[in-house]
Order: C-alpha cells, then structure tokens, then sequence
C-alpha cells in the first residue's frame, strides 16, 4: 500500500484505498490527482514526494468525497500547494460538512462526522483559474458526485476517478454510491468506448481498455434497478425497500451504509420515478412506492 507506480512518461499514481495520480510536470514539480482520505495519507504522500525530490505545485480534485480530499488540507499547509476543482465540488471541498448533511438529509450526528464522510476543508481555486495547469485536459464525469472530473495527462494517461468499480467491489459491496443514475449510465457509455495509453480507476485496476468493466458497472446499475421495481411489485415504504435490499444483498446495516446506501436508492428511486416506471402514494402520512 502507498508505493508509486508509473504508468506513463510523466505520469504515475500511488496504490491506496483511493488511488492517487500523480503527473510529473518536469524534473521537480508535480501534480496530484486527489489526496487520499486524511492527514496520515497526506503524510505518506509527502513522504513519497520528498523521497522522488519533487515539489508539489497542486492538488487537482476530481470530487469531493471524503475519500478523495482528506489529505488537502495537511498538504497545503505543509507545502503550500493550491487545491483545485469547481461547480459543487469546490463548495463541498471548502465546506466539507456538505456531505454528511447531504447524506444524511439534515444535520449530521456524530456517528456521521468521522474522516470517512467529513474531511478537514481546504482553500480552493477554480479549474478556471490562470495558474491550473492546461496541458491537463478536464473530463466531466457527472453521475457520482455531483460535478465529478476525470483528467488526462499529456501522456495520454485518463485518471477516472470513481466513475466505476472493479468487478471485486461490486461483488462485495453491491449498491455502489450514485448520486444521478441517468447522468452516470451517460457517463459510462462515454467511458465504455474512451481510448488512451492507460486508464486508471481508483477503485480498480489500471488498464488499456476499461470496455468490459464499463459493461459490467452498467450491467449492475440496471440489475439493482429492476430489483426495486421488483421489491416495489405492492405499495411499499422506503425503509422496507432498503431492508430488503441489504437483505438480498446479504449487507449489513450501520449508520454510514445507512446514509450512502439510503442516497443511492433513493436516487434510483427518482430515476425511475422520472421514467415512468415507479409512481408514488400517501397513505396514513407514509410515503409508499409503487410499481406502475
């Protein structure tokens, strides 16, 4: 965990949790592609650099997941980098209480404001900004996160983000976390067909030719989609609909997968609402879906 792979002439990235992209934009000074997930990564990222000699000139964020901003902050106060993203995102980032809170629907408990889903926040300067590096091409990804970005290096190296899932986590986990299901089976038919010397998720493996695993991340959106069309067959509240998807599923419930999860299916829930395909009732002041 956390060495530095190259992937390109002058592009690299750190295996960890959340992978790390690095573009080498000469002989001392560097980018990041995202930070990883806190102070401690941002410390062995650090670590990294000063080993290869390299000076950190910026952290570019492709979204502003807890997982993919967490150690901004460290790193900008130790090396006085600038952070860079835009839209929704660099709101998020400089006001990391934003996911919880949007998460959650409300005000977050404790057991919502840990490092996984509240980063430390950061100063942020737009990708429209004269200092972002613009031999570095910006890739919207939107489906994720609200206003996600994949980039692509001068090397012909695409770092995605987390706009799919290798097939391992999938498995494992199910219900990976969408925000707009329209939008992100967009963004994976544009994936599906992307051409580059090399392509790197971050919650998969590094490849030339990311076809297939686009076909199975879009194979798996549709399945969980027809499963609550399925459970919705009679009238049913949605806390019986996550129960019995974390039942299928064989999850197991706690107040995190509560919320990511919770937001997924309710993002599933609209899209299919908006497609005609679920309709809504209120009986006794409860709120019931309905297969159409």
């Amino acid at each position: 965990m956390y060495e530095l792979n190259q992937v390109g002439e002058k592009s690299y990235y750190i295996n960890c949790p959340a992978k790390i992209g690095v573009y080498l934009a000469d002989d001392k000074n560097v980018y990041l592609i995202d930070s990883g997930n806190d102070k401690d990564a941002g410390r062995k990222v650090r670590k990294i650099l000063d080993e290869k000699g390299w000076n950190l000139l910026g952290i570019l964020n492709t979204h502003s997941n807890a997982d993919h901003i967490g150690g901004n902050q460290y790193l900008q106060q130790q090396t006085g980098c600038k952070v860079f993203s835009s839209g929704i995102e660099k709101a998020f980032t400089e006001y990391p209480v934003l996911e919880p809170s949007f998460l959650y629907g409300g005000y977050p408990c404790k057991d919502l404001r840990h490092k996984f889903l509240l980063a430390k926040p950061s100063e942020v300067t737009d990708f429209s900004d004269e200092s972002f590096p613009k031999e570095i091409e910006i890739i919207p990804l939107k489906g994720h996160f609200f206003d996600m970005v994949g980039f692509r290096t001068p090397d012909d190296t695409v770092f995605l983000a987390d706009c799919l899932s290798s097939k391992e986590t999938l498995d494992k986990y199910q219900i990976s976390f969408i925000y707009d299901v329209a939008e992100y089976l967009k963004t994976l038919e544009i994936v599906k067909s992307m051409k580059a010397k090399m392509i790197v998720p971050a919650h998969a493996p590094a490849t030339d030719d990311i076809t297939g695993l686009a076909d199975v991340n879009i194979a798996k959106v549709h399945e969980i989609a027809d499963k609550i069309l399925s459970v919705c067959s009679e009238p049913i509240c949605f806390e019986n609909i996550l129960q019995r998807l974390f039942s299928d599923y064989g999850l197991t419930m706690n107040f995190e997968q509560y919320v990511l999860e919770g937001s997924t299916v309710r993002s599933y829930l609209s899209w299919l609402k908006d497609n005609g395909k679920l309709d809504v009732n209120f009986e006794n002041n409860i709120l019931l879906w309905k297969q159409i």
